[in-house]
């Protein structure tokens, strides 16, 4: 870490997350690291609020290879991607100083809506009917077809991000150490014609997964990556895997994913 000395803060533009953002770089700059205002010239890049200024951190500074991240919570809580208090940022500082922190990696994934180029996720990707009727997607699994869905929606998540979306369908919450990636419906509809496994699954990161829409006038879905909307039309087929890019994240060494999962859902 005694390399990494130029920081990126990613916040808000309203009074009160600047005025922390300003705190901040002050705080930083007495333990010799510099704030740049180019997250490209950066090396360490933090977020300033929830899970949800991480996820757009991380998106709009293009899920940086060459950089860690950091989530820095103001709400009050710490949450599953903001492992540090506003509030208690010098012991934060201290820890990295004294090298009392790990490196977790996430894995993210790949999504390629057509001939488009392709979008990362670090939670989820999900696709579903935008109008007020079911649609159909053909499921299939390395060139192989597994099954045909009829239903709102599907959700396709992350390790991470098995906690987020997915778990509010019943779907698995995942070890990030597994390389992997779930496969979660809304609201199937099974019946003579239609047929679906009706559970969550889970494919190994080896796999290709490929959902193909039937044409029946609902080629316009509503797509999201993370909590960012994806608008295109004429959508024919989504090719979904699992990136060999990763997130970089610090952590202290006493707070794994078990343990946030611990601490925010039991």
């Amino acid at each position: 870490m005694s390399e990494r000395t130029h920081i990126y803060i990613y916040t808000k533009h309203d009074e009160k997350s600047l005025e922390k953002k300003m705190i901040l770089t002050e705080m930083f700059s007495k333990y010799g690291f510099t704030a740049v205002d180019d997250a490209q010239n950066s090396n360490i890049i933090i977020s300033l609020g929830g899970d949800g200024a991480f996820l757009q951190a991380v998106r709009k500074t293009g899920f940086r290879q060459d950089c860690l991240y950091a989530g820095i919570s103001t709400t009050g809580t710490l949450s599953m991607y903001c492992d540090f208090y506003f509030h208690e940022m010098e012991t934060m500082i201290q820890a990295v100083l004294r090298s009392e922190i790990e490196i977790r990696r996430y894995p993210i994934l790949q999504v390629i809506v057509d001939n488009n180029p392709p979008f990362y996720c670090l939670n989820e990707f999900s696709i579903r009917s935008n109008i007020i009727k079911t649609f159909v997607l053909d499921v299939v699994i390395d060139n192989l077809h597994f099954e045909t869905f009829r239903g709102d929606g599907m959700i396709i998540s992350t390790p991470t991000g098995s906690t987020a979306y997915n778990k509010s369908v019943n779907g698995a919450v995942v070890d990030p150490l597994l390389p992997c990636f779930q496969v979660s419906e809304l609201a199937s509809v099974n019946s003579n014609t239609y047929r679906s496994l009706g559970s969550s699954f889970i494919l190994s990161g080896q796999r290709q997964l490929t959902l193909r829409l039937k044409q029946d006038g609902n080629d316009f879905p509503t797509m999201a990556m993370d909590n960012e909307s994806l608008s295109i039309k004429h959508v024919e087929s989504v090719n979904i895997t699992l990136s060999d890019r990763l997130v970089k994240t610090v952590k202290l060494k006493n707070n794994s994913f078990w343990e946030k999962v611990k601490r925010t859902y039991l």
